[in-house]
């Protein structure tokens, strides 16, 4: 990367403020940033790590006084320092090519144009990989399962029978898609499994991280919309239904059955009870237990999740029980004498 910061500003839709000639040539954080690297500022409570740092340019929000540092002011300062990275990654990140000669791959199998296919990789009878699409070694896609072009499946990721996949997806490694449901019946003593005849169906776009489960359906179709960004470690149920664009992040659950809309954001720990439906643009805090249906654009948090404002109300309430109590114990002595 060798870019002067007026390029780096017509990139990302930024304009410059301060010399659109200096030369970068690599990016870090505020801390770390030394003068030929750019790093970006997302939050104005930060403006301390600004005066302190040695980049040669920051990307910055606009209203916030580069206090006479190089500066690229754009309306996403996150967005345009993701722009930024790219070309980082591109310079640095080097995909395998070719189909490693231990790769296992049924004659059926359709594998678009180039494709990669990585060592010891399994693909199953009649199933499909989509152009241009790059699968490291040891993954296993099952039949009639089809992945669509573009995408990135990193080492280890299993994609079971009769999973569609759609384009440019990314799946972190150890990621498993399309395991049977969790569904049981208890007879005469003794959990008896219910079989899991359904499948999975995953949008465009969609990035899972590491070690996530999305399970197929027990009928019908579990599905994940278009644009949705699964964290690492989340547990996503049979029959669960997904909007477009939705954020669940690091250790969230969802049970099965629930039907989420669009946009909407479970942080860290949530966990989702099932056969619940939760609106478009729904928030949940970190931790918080989802156990009744929530209406689009609410903001809840806590176990069980209420509306944000009632909860932190509820807080403040707690950490007054100490005094509470030992006014109370004042009046329980006064009224005894």
């Amino acid at each position: 990367m060798r870019m002067t910061l007026s390029e780096i500003a017509k990139l990302i839709g930024g304009a410059v403020a301060g010399d659109g000639n200096v030369v970068i040539e690599g990016a870090a954080s505020l801390a770390e940033a030394t003068e030929k690297e750019i790093s970006f500022l997302g939050n104005a409570k930060y403006t301390g790590q600004l005066k302190a740092t040695r980049a040669g340019a920051v990307i910055l929000p606009p209203g916030v006084d580069p206090g006479g540092k190089n500066a690229v002011v754009v309306k996403n300062p996150p967005y345009g320092w993701a722009r930024v990275l790219e070309l980082l990654e591109k310079e640095r990140l080097r995909h395998p090519t070719g189909i490693h000669p231990t790769a296992v791959i049924a004659k059926t199998a359709r594998l678009g144009a180039g494709v990669t296919v990585g060592a010891h990789t399994i693909i199953e009878e009649n199933a499909q990989v989509g152009d241009n699409t790059v699968i490291y070694p040891h993954c296993y896609i099952g039949r009639d399962s089809r992945v669509g072009k573009n995408g990135l499946l990193y080492p280890r990721v299993v994609i079971r029978e009769r999973v569609t996949v759609g384009d440019r997806c990314i799946f972190q490694p150890g990621v498993v898609l399309g395991a049977d449901g969790f569904g049981f019946a208890l007879h005469e003593g003794r959990h008896y499994k219910i079989p899991q005849v359904g499948t999975l169906e995953i949008g465009d776009d969609v990035e899972i991280q590491a070690n996530s489960t999305v399970d197929r359906a027990a009928t019908g179709k579990t599905r994940i919309g278009r644009g949705t960004k699964i964290d690492n470690l989340v547990q996503v149920a049979h029959n669960v239904e997904i909007g477009e664009h939705c954020i669940l992040v690091a250790l969230t659950g969802v049970a099965g059955s629930v039907k989420m809309g669009n946009y909407v954001t479970l942080a860290a720990q949530v966990g989702v009870a099932g056969h619940l439906s939760i609106g478009d643009g729904v928030v949940c805090g970190a931790k918080g237990g989802i156990s009744h249906d929530i209406k689009p654009r609410e903001v809840v948090w806590g176990v069980p999740a209420q509306p944000l404002k009632d909860e932190l109300k509820t807080l403040a309430a707690v950490r007054k029980l100490p005094e509470l109590l030992e006014e109370l114990k004042k009046l329980k002595k006064k009224l005894s004498l």
